[in-house]
């Protein structure tokens, strides 16, 4: 396996443990998740978050504007007992035309990547069944790591909290002080311009008119468990209920979604 996979794999394997051990219990509380269920993920990468689902028997689609992470998904899922309930798109979810209406949709460590998060949001409407469940996981952008600066080649910088959030032309600055490459500072500054809190993405849901069904903050999240053996810990207390203070202190918001139809 080339390194692009291994990378590629590890990651797949880290999504897939944390969507079974804490996504699909959360959304089992609202809903039963069994194979009678059709799942889709936008933004899905290499899927790994769609095998705990498939696994389960329900019907998954993934999609991804990067036809190599889709790819590399294709052949992570090889020889699944499931393969054939499994469709991995690469396209952009603005040009996808499906005539399939799904129970649950999911993007996890996906919305602060996306530009224009209210295009989005209504975008994401036409994909879900009236009674679908929406389910968000997210970095706010204020914690101390939401500039994703651990993917930073500077080992000191990797490590630091918070900086992120400096203004953008210093920021810039920064990145080129520390040597990353053009394309990382491009990269990084995408992040910059994408990052979204809590309380952004509360307004986001309402002008979408959606209704929030769930709403979990995590002080330690649960993907930590995974890639370093932390235990996660939910963010309680006054903190968790101050706005705009509590996104310097949440790794991680859980909500589970759903569109509002008028009559």
């Amino acid at each position: 396996m080339q390194e692009r996979h291994s990378d590629g794999k590890r990651y797949f394997n880290e999504q897939a443990l944390t969507t079974q051990k804490y996504v699909i219990p959360y959304l089992s509380s609202l809903r039963k998740v069994d194979k009678n269920c059709t799942v889709l993920e936008i933004g899905c990468g290499e899927a790994g978050n769609l095998k705990p689902f498939l696994d389960l028997g329900c019907r998954c689609v993934g999609i991804d504007i990067s036809k190599g992470r889709i790819e590399n998904g294709k052949i992570f899922f090889a020889g699944h007992p499931n393969e054939a309930n499994l469709e991995l798109i690469a396209e952009d979810i603005y040009d996808t035309v499906s005539p399939e209406r799904f129970d649950i949709i999911i993007t996890r460590d996906v919305i602060e990547h996306i530009p224009n998060q209210e295009l989005f949001m209504g975008r994401c409407r036409d994909f879900m069944k009236p009674d679908g469940l929406y389910f968000i996981g997210f970095p706010p952008w204020y914690n101390p790591f939401g500039g994703h600066q651990q993917l930073l080649k500077n080992k000191l910088f990797s490590k630091l909290p918070y900086y992120h959030i400096i203004p953008r032309v210093a920021y810039k600055s920064l990145l080129k002080v520390l040597g990353e490459t053009d394309d990382k500072i491009e990269a990084m500054l995408e992040i910059y311009d994408t990052g979204i809190s809590i309380d952004r993405l509360n307004r986001v849901l309402k002008k979408n008119n959606y209704r929030k069904l769930k709403q979990t903050d995590w002080l330690v999240n649960p993907n930590y468990e995974t890639k370093f053996g932390i235990k996660p810990r939910k963010q309680i207390g006054l903190i968790s209920a101050i706005p705009f203070l509590r996104n310097f202190f949440i790794t991680a918001s859980y909500m589970v979604v759903q569109p509002i139809h008028e009559d």
